[in-house]
């Protein structure tokens, strides 16, 4: 077990945690300072354990509005995971007939030799 030495509204406190946890309880100190500095700011000094009680309670609520948060998407997500799937989009491809497709080709072979032979009429 790791003794770890903490700041919380400037007082130092020595916290006893598991092996491997100091970066976890570092992360959580540094939240409650934060909301311990946010009081010292508003109201200055006060006792350690009003301080450390407040900062709590500010941590608490916001926790439990994430958690109000969370639950509301968790239930968004659920409802959207329960709708049946859209049906597939219908997708028409135009298909060409073959008689079309014949017509131009003879259409484009006469166009051809009338060019032809428009050349050979402007070459003489």
């Amino acid at each position: 077990m790791a003794d770890l030495e903490i700041n919380v509204g400037n007082k130092a406190f020595t916290v006893a945690c598991q092996d491997g946890e100091e970066r976890y309880l570092q992360s959580a100190a540094a939240m409650l300072d934060e909301q311990a500095q946010t009081l010292l700011s508003q109201i200055g000094r006060m006792p350690a354990e009003r301080m450390l009680l407040m900062a709590g309670l500010m941590l608490a609520d916001r926790t439990a509005a994430l958690e109000d948060e969370l639950s509301s998407l968790r239930a968004a997500v659920q409802e959207l995971e329960s709708r049946p799937a859209p049906a597939p989009e219908r997708i028409e491809v135009p298909v060409i007939p073959p008689a079309v497709v014949e017509t131009l080709a003879e259409l484009s072979a006469r166009a051809e030799a009338l060019a032809a032979a428009l050349e050979e009429k402007a070459a003489r």
